[in-house]
């Protein structure tokens, strides 16, 4: 792909689509991967809470730990990890603790986002109510922490495909595997989805199948 022709955000959505094989021969530069890794770090989440982790298996042994949990009815998509050039577990946190909410806001000070120590305790007390609101009244923090990671997949596969690089999210795997594989219940993470990422191999069937989505009348309305 000619990288020196602008491309429309439409233009990039159209081209974009799910990889199923990837070339092991054509690796990604290490220039790629840090950009990939500056988008993540950057990804949105409510109120900052930034409730994940991102996991990099960026050699042969590392993706090879990640494929172990795609044995049995996930086994088709070990390929797919195998032979990508990146491959990475976005996790959420098991919890999002009071503590983790204070690193979180002692880091925005320090990036400069009070000016004051009033501003501060706005901003904490904020945080509060909606992890409250969560924790204590919806008791739904878990699945809020996933949709968090999920906003970062859905830029993370834009950029992808800004930059001319294949991706494919896997939610077809074993995440308890996973997550013992990389030791993860112990550092209080779990694994949410991954994604692989590198250059379409040849036995790509999906590359040359037109991209189908429903007609807009049935997904927009106008108020």
């Amino acid at each position: 792909m000619d990288m020196s022709v602008t491309r429309t955000p439409a233009q990039i959505a159209r081209a974009r689509y799910t990889t199923k094989a990837y070339d092991p021969a054509r690796p990604l530069t290490a220039t790629q991967v840090e950009e990939l890794l500056d988008v993540l770090h950057l990804s949105p989440s409510s109120i900052n809470s930034q409730p994940w982790h991102f996991l990099v298996a960026a050699d042969a042994p590392a993706r090879a730990r990640v494929a172990a949990g795609t044995q049995g009815p996930y086994a088709y998509n070990a390929p797919k990890l195998r032979d990508a050039s990146l491959v990475l577990v976005l996790a959420a946190r098991r919890e999002l603790t009071d503590a983790h909410i204070a690193a979180v806001l002692d880091q925005e000070q320090a990036d400069g986002r009070f000016a004051t120590d009033e501003a501060r305790a706005q901003r904490a007390q904020s945080c509060a109510g909606f992890v409250d609101l969560h924790r204590e009244q919806l008791h739904d923090t878990r699945h809020w922490m996933e949709k968090q990671v999920y906003l970062a997949l859905g830029g993370l596969l834009f950029a992808a495909g800004a930059m001319g690089i294949d991706a494919t999210p896997i939610e077809g795997f074993d995440p308890a595997a996973v997550d013992e594989a990389l030791d993860l219940p112990a550092r209080g993470l779990g694994s949410v989805v991954l994604v692989a990422l590198g250059h379409r191999g040849e036995s790509d069937f999906n590359a040359a199948l037109p991209k189908s989505r429903l007609p807009r009348g049935q997904v927009f309305t106008w108020l």
